[in-house]
């Protein structure tokens, strides 16, 4: 496989996994493609032409080293967080063909607050108005696209032009793999009815079980153990960052009665109280672990070589 195959692989296996369905994503990029057909000739030349085949802007061939278009990568590095120092280490001692980064880099981190339109149509799928969820959400988005902009958002992407090192960032691709795999597992379950039963549960999934041994594992950070669950609601594993503070509420009209996400601000906690919704926390590092791993697992059964690394907990279901 070359670089090129295995971006092209978790963008197939991103669309696949995607809680919206792929039949909304084949609309959504129609609507991109009317939309730039309609732009004149001095807007087209900068049109990001990505966005019309790759709904996820956050994820991004970031550098290829000249002549490794069509080079057979061997050997893959793969890490929640890539900087300097770890394309350092996957050149100098691992002598790694590709890096792969989860977290947004240059473009990708650019485009961040992009991806995030699709949290929006996740809240509507559990029943939040996509006209409320939409709105709340705008504001958000806004944050987040400043808060991005003062970021060195080249820098890792300018080592690996130095150290000629391949690299690639998978953010929302993988997160995608994430909330689909526990989605499934957790409808599958009919016998969590506490919150305290539910993070049980998320504690036998391999990667939040090795969480755990760092003090890292699920844990609640709004209601109690006691409560019952109610609906459960994925809506906080992918779409780019936290969504807007504001949403809990609406959650709750919605009959939503627990949420499950990586990581919540105080903030967001807060008003997940105020709207007496739970909130299940399975870990940021853990959860990300997840969809890479589904994604490495691929990866493996053709024949790649795995070097997993910061922060990355590496389990294979192969």
């Amino acid at each position: 496989m070359t670089t090129q195959d295995i971006f092209n692989l978790a963008l197939k296996m991103a669309m696949k996994a995607d809680l919206r369905g792929e039949a909304s994503l084949k609309k959504l990029l129609e609507r991109k493609k009317a939309r730039y057909e309609k732009l004149d000739s001095k807007a087209k030349e900068d049109f990001d032409l990505e966005a019309l085949d790759n709904p996820y802007l956050d994820s991004r061939v970031l550098f290829l080293n000249q002549g490794a278009e069509n080079k057979e990568i061997k050997k893959v590095m793969l890490g929640i967080d890539i900087t300097p120092s770890e394309l350092l280490i996957a050149k100098q001692i691992v002598a790694a063909d590709l890096v792969i980064s989860h977290h947004p880099l240059g473009k990708g981190l650019a485009n961040l607050a992009d991806v995030m339109h699709l949290q929006a149509e996740v809240l509507a799928l559990y029943g939040v108005p996509i006209n409320i969820a939409e709105g709340l959400m705008k504001e958000r988005i806004s944050e987040v696209s400043r808060g991005v902009n003062s970021a060195n958002h080249q820098r890792t992407v300018d080592a690996a032009k130095l150290l000629k090192i391949n690299l690639i960032c998978l953010h929302t691709v993988l997160d995608n793999l994430a909330a689909r795999f526990l989605k499934e597992k957790i409808e599958a379950e009919k016998d969590i009815e506490t919150v305290g039963e539910l993070v049980s549960f998320l504690n036998e999934i391999p990667e939040y079980k090795e969480a755990n041994k760092i003090g890292a594992g699920p844990k609640v950070f709004a209601g109690s153990e006691e409560r019952k669950t109610g609906k459960i609601a994925i809506t906080e594993i992918t779409g780019g960052t936290e969504g807007s503070s504001k949403l809990y509420e609406k959650m709750a009209q919605a009959g939503i009665g627990t949420v499950i996400g990586m990581h919540q601000s105080e903030e967001h906690r807060k008003e997940a109280e105020k709207a007496n919704v739970n909130v299940v926390i399975a870990g940021h590092m853990s959860s990300d672990s997840i969809g890479c791993n589904l994604f490495l697992d691929k990866l493996e059964k053709q024949g790649l070589e795995i070097i997993p690394c910061s922060g990355l907990i590496r389990f294979s279901r192969n």
